[in-house]
């Protein structure tokens, strides 16, 4: 077969090649991957071509290639097409049950004005009738995430306005909805916090016991409204909303080394879903092409450790995919796990790297994730790039190896107006990456990766899962109080995308 070329990094190319002599595998011969060799291979003609694929898929496929339908199919089968036929890599898919859900119809209507709503993932659903009842504001700032915040508002089969906020909980939608539904609310409206369009938002979770319908709203119709509620108009409101909500089949994709050292595995991965409202080519699928190109490059080499790419699903339902995944690694399996990089949103915005040693917000990832931090921020700096620190939020799916105790790292260009006017909208289409970004992340990347699928194993200390971990569920880690984000970042949450 014809191979391609591509190299990864290592702290000194000549020592290690000097150590790990290049060895015939087939008709080629490959040597130890280093930084220089792999970063010449990942070009942006190559990263903006996978992107140009799924913006194709998604053209034809309705629009987006969101779990449960069919562009999301027609991604995975990209992903395994693309990964398959190296002689060097072993590629599975892996199935797991998600829970999928699609508004069926939804209003939201005051007098003769209809707004435009966004049914909220696995909120319940109303009657097929809907219901008409007055219209009244919620509670307000930080003390609206909890019930007693209700104790003078009469909203007792009343339809609440209330507007999005991040809570403590790392909530922004469902910390506003459960203290207004414990107070006896009929629906909940919730307007947004930044000027954007709304296109989605998830409960994460069906919760009937705490939820009350309810609908996501933009903040240009959502602020006048609060203005006629405050100067004592009565408004009557009318809500409706039906909603499907069943268990679907979906995919990880998974492709790995054959060679390498088995009881270090580095692992990287990018969530291969998009949002119901569009293709998703920034969110996610510059992540996802970034592994795709680092991949194909490493083919052209041999590694000292295991290297394990994952394109995960139904991430956008609440990281599901990965979830799926760590939840059901044995302790063997998961002790082999030396670390894991996440990349998600890289195309547009900031060039962040993840804040593993904690000094910027307080959170440390754990042990090992420091050394990460270390090599991406080195890099960038020697390289003239500005560095800007990314929160552990929880939103995206590193979450699920720091819940188990796995060291983590990666980039995130971040998720706010001034980075990405087009987040989670359709306007997220090919048009929207920008190349030099997306092409400097990745090599980035491929830097660090040549580094660790090197020397890791001396950089990164062993992370056993604790036997507690460890139940008739499978696997389940400890879930960690995740930072709040800043106003006006939208990609946040500890179930996944809260908007």
């Amino acid at each position: 077969m014809k191979v391609q070329w591509c190299l990864c990094s290592a702290f000194a190319t000549q020592a290690l090649g000097a150590a790990f002599p290049a060895t015939t595998y087939g008709d080629s011969l490959r040597p130890m991957v280093s930084s220089k060799e792999i970063q010449s291979l990942i070009t942006t003609d190559g990263l903006m071509g996978n992107l140009e694929a799924l913006q194709a898929i998604a053209e034809a496929n309705g629009g987006n290639r969101a779990f449960g339908l069919p562009g999301y199919a027609a991604s995975v089968d990209y992903i395994v097409s693309q990964t398959k036929n190296a002689t060097n890599f072993r590629t599975w898919v892996q199935d797991f049950p998600a829970l999928f859900f699609k508004v069926d119809s939804i209003r939201f209507s005051i007098s003769n004005t209809s707004y435009h709503v966004i049914g909220l993932s696995y909120s319940p659903s109303t009657t097929p009738e809907g219901l008409t009842a007055p219209l009244v504001l919620g509670a307000t700032g930080a003390e609206a995430c909890n019930k007693a915040a209700y104790d003078g508002i009469d909203v007792k089969d009343k339809i609440v306005l209330v507007q999005r906020f991040a809570c403590p909980d790392g909530t922004t939608l469902a910390g506003r909805i459960k203290p207004a539904a414990a107070a006896g609310a009929a629906a909940v409206i919730v307007y947004s916090d930044v000027v954007t369009p709304v296109t989605g938002g998830t409960l994460s979770n069906p919760n009937p016991e705490e939820y009350v319908s309810s609908g996501y709203i933009n903040k240009v119709d959502g602020e006048p409204l609060v203005a006629r509620l405050q100067a004592g108009e009565a408004i009557e409101a009318y809500f409706q909303q039906t909603q499907t909500v069943e268990t679907r089949i979906t995919q990880n994709v998974f492709s790995e080394t054959i060679e390498g050292d088995g009881d270090n595995v580095i692992m990287l991965g990018a969530h291969l879903d998009s949002v119901q409202a569009g293709p998703g080519i920034n969110d996610d699928g510059s992540g996802s092409t970034l592994i795709l190109e680092i991949k194909r490059a490493l083919e052209k080499f041999r590694t000292k450790n295991k290297v394990r790419f994952a394109w995960w699903g139904a991430e956008e339902n609440g990281l599901l995919g990965s979830k799926y995944y760590t939840q059901n690694l044995n302790a063997s399996e998961a002790n082999k796990i030396l670390t894991y990089l996440n990349f998600d949103m890289v195309s547009r915005g900031y060039f962040g790297v993840f804040d593993g040693d904690g000094s910027s917000f307080n959170l440390t990832g754990p042990p090992g994730s420091a050394a990460i931090e270390k090599l991406f921020v080195e890099h960038f700096t020697q390289n003239g790039v500005n560095v800007t620190a990314a929160r552990f939020t929880g939103g995206s799916d590193y979450q699920s190896f720091m819940n188990i105790g796995k060291p983590v790292g990666g980039l995130h260009t971040g998720t706010g107006v001034e980075q990405d006017p087009c987040y989670h909208q359709a306007c997220d289409t090919i048009d929207n990456p920008n190349p030099t970004t997306l092409t400097i992340n990745a090599k980035a990347a491929a830097h660090v990766l040549s580094i660790l699928a090197t020397s890791g194993q001396d950089l990164i200390p062993p992370s056993p899962v604790n036997a507690s971990m460890i139940t008739s569920r499978g696997l389940t880690g400890v879930e960690l109080q995740w930072t709040v984000p800043e106003v006006g970042e939208r990609h946040t949450g500890t179930c996944g995308h809260e908007v």
